[in-house]
């Protein structure tokens, strides 16, 4: 009977020692930890509850990886962990550690693309966007993308952010048609990206645009050429370089799908991709008469009606770029 009792002894004191370990085990999962600081930590995907509490030990995120593997096990969340890039804050008990993990609210990261650049420089950003993963291997025509803020998380591909531009871009022209129906020069959801980039690629002030958009429409009306250099200038390069020279007299002659100089009408593609302003200004341009326009000097273009003032506006131009 005494070895009995011995042996239930043993075992209450074991189930007491088991009891109290778990109990004090629960307290450090609840209590504050010992981040000193806000940090950042990778929850990479596939990695198992151990291994990860022992790395938020090897931080210092955590009081105790063995009281961390108790308190998600206990709340039944081994399986609900979401891998990702997270913010932790200085701190953090184990159990809020759990529940940020659980809530997958992981560091939303921002790519910004600015209007009027050319696909080969949205490509060149999005390569360098720290945190993407992948090659891009999707097409990227220009044109087909949105000019845009773009959140992307850790781990995200190239390919997906890219994705995401081209239907940014097809859905802000649908809506945009569908809320103001195209003038009469603009036939297509194309065409109007083609305008549209060249708009953008003529001024850069956004106050500007609807009347350089209407001077454009205007010259279509009549059956004029266009004759805008930035179109000349993807003639030539394509899209492919900079020029990084002045348009020349043979440049202006050069015979090429996108030289309007010498071709009647839109070119064959858009020149870059344009922003919201710019397609906007296409489907409400300004109301005038003016088919001219060139630079001031402030930044900004004269605009006129006749080749006259025009002529006069280049004159003045020409005078002041001698200043210079």
């Amino acid at each position: 009977m005494k070895s009995i009792a011995s042996v239930l002894l043993v075992l209450v004191l074991i189930a007491a020692v088991l009891a109290g370990a778990a109990a004090y085990g629960w307290h450090l999962f609840k209590i504050p930890g010992p981040l000193a600081q806000d940090t950042v930590f990778v929850l990479e995907k596939g990695t198992g509850l151990r291994v990860l509490a022992r790395k938020l030990k090897e931080n210092n995120i955590i009081n105790n990886d063995l009281s961390f593997i108790l308190g998600v096990r206990i709340e039944e969340n081994s399986a609900r962990l979401q891998a990702g890039e997270y913010r932790v804050p200085a701190g953090i008990s184990g159990e809020a550690l759990m529940a940020l993990f659980v809530s997958g609210k992981v560091i939303e990261r921002l790519l910004t693309i600015p209007e009027g650049l050319q696909s080969r420089e949205i490509k060149a950003l999005i390569d360098a966007a720290p945190g993407l993963e992948g090659e891009i291997t999707r097409p990227m025509p220009e044109g087909a993308f949105l000019p845009e803020s773009y959140q992307y998380r850790l781990g995200d591909t190239r390919d997906e952010l890219v994705a995401r531009m081209a239907a940014g871009m097809q859905e802000a022209v649908a809506n945009l048609m569908r809320e103001t129906p195209p003038p009469p020069e603009i036939r297509t959801a194309a065409e109007l990206i083609i305008l549209a980039s060249i708009v953008e690629k003529e001024t850069a002030l956004p106050e500007e645009r609807p009347r350089v958009a209407a001077v454009f429409l205007n010259r279509l009306r009549k059956g004029m050429k266009l004759q805008s250099d930035p179109t000349v200038v993807y003639g030539i390069t394509e899209g492919t370089r900079d020029l990084d020279r002045p348009l020349s007299r043979k440049d202006l002659a050069a015979e090429t799908p996108y030289n309007t100089y010498q071709i009647s009408g839109l070119p064959k593609g858009p020149i870059a991709n344009p922003g919201l302003d710019s397609l906007k200004a296409v489907l409400q341009p300004e109301q005038t008469s003016s088919l001219y326009f060139v630079a001031d000097g402030t930044g900004g273009h004269a605009f006129s009606d006749t080749l006259e003032q025009h002529n006069e506006n280049v004159r003045k131009w020409r005078k002041l770029n001698k200043k210079q």
